[in-house]
């Protein structure tokens, strides 16, 4: 559905900045900033991370605009099946990590960490298993290896049983290369995309060239739900929903992106909530018996209150809002409507 674009002057008075303690590090960091955006139907979320300059932080901003003024779609679905997701911890921190989610039968294991090696990821994903056989496994680079690095890399870990590996190499062009020199070793073990798609121009051209067997999609870093679903639509791959280590105000719309899905064939990647020692919501978005619910949270004042940033930091957000809001704005059909795309 197409709608007006917000004014720059709205969306500064209606925007609030926090900063959430995390209990474990994830990305390099123990805190998550963002800027949340009260509008006419809810709450959106708008929180890119802080290396992330103006362009492509265009596209986050798209979702959060979209989730404040727009409905979700209708749906059926109350509820989604999510996976927990294991940070490059120690082979010690494995059990306490993994213990904080309610029946976690799906886990996304985080390797290729900067100052870690090969046999650090192997020992993570080892541990993993012993301590939950019958779970899914699936792996997520974020594009760590060099190709050379990862076909050995993998053939390794797939003895554990993977159900997938998340894009283990930079690029559409060394994912193909891959996929091709794991069939030449006879490693069968699937490959999806991540970075390719929420970080490229076209984020169809996985499809296209043969780079992937499936796809990660994000509802800020891909523009809000209905891009999403479109792109989806054009590449015609199965798609997993993930998050970018949204608050519950991003999860929320994320599950909604989910149960839009015309198929939800893999658990989605949306019970990091479970990573945050507290959230902007009374009741944050949380997993329970691996399902994540499909609704809309309450935002609570006291909690915006009490993680608002300093001055400063917020600032600095209000100028990358703005600098955002610049490109997005020229954008086509921006100045008449706006479809999130």
């Amino acid at each position: 559905m197409d709608y007006q674009l917000p004014s720059l002057e709205e969306l500064r008075e209606n925007s609030f900045v926090v900063r959430l303690p995390l209990r474990v590090m994830f990305r390099g960091v123990v805190q998550r900033e963002a800027l949340l955006i009260q509008g006419p139907a809810g709450w959106g979320e708008f929180s890119p991370f802080l290396e992330y300059g103006p362009a492509e932080a265009s596209r986050w901003l798209a979702a959060g605009i979209e989730s404040a003024y727009q409905p979700y779609p209708e749906t059926t679905i109350e509820r989604i099946p999510v996976n927990a997701t294991l940070p490059a911890v120690t082979t010690e921190q494995v059990s306490r990590v993994l213990g904080q989610y309610d029946a976690p039968h799906t886990i996304k294991i985080k390797v290729a960490e900067s100052g870690q090696i090969l046999q650090d990821d192997i020992a993570r994903v080892a541990e993993t298993r012993r301590l939950y056989p019958d779970a899914k496994l699936r792996v997520d680079a974020n594009a760590g290896w060099t190709l050379d690095q990862a076909v050995p890399a993998l053939a390794r870990l797939s003895e554990y049983g993977l159900e997938y590996a998340e894009q283990p190499v930079p690029g559409i062009a060394d994912l193909a290369r891959l996929r091709e020199r794991l069939a030449a070793r006879g490693v069968e073990l699937k490959i999806a995309a991540d970075e390719s798609v929420r970080k490229h121009t076209d984020p169809v051209e996985v499809a296209r060239m043969g780079a992937a067997d499936l796809m990660v999609i994000k509802t800020q870093p891909l523009g809000g739900i209905a891009e999403a679903l479109r792109i989806v639509e054009q590449a015609g791959l199965d798609a997993v929903v993930s998050s970018a280590l949204d608050t519950s105000i991003g999860l929320g719309q994320a599950a909604a992106l989910a149960a839009s899905l015309p198929e939800l064939k893999y658990a989605c990647g949306l019970s990091t909530g479970t990573l945050f020692k507290d959230d902007v919501t009374e009741q944050p978005l949380i997993a329970h018996g691996g399902y994540l619910d499909v609704r809309r949270p309450a935002v609570s004042r006291a909690k915006i209150r009490h993680y608002s940033v300093e001055p400063d930091s917020f600032t600095w957000w209000m100028q990358r809002l703005e600098q955002s809001y610049a490109h997005l704005s020229t954008r086509p059909q921006a100045d008449s409507s706006f479809a999130g795309s």
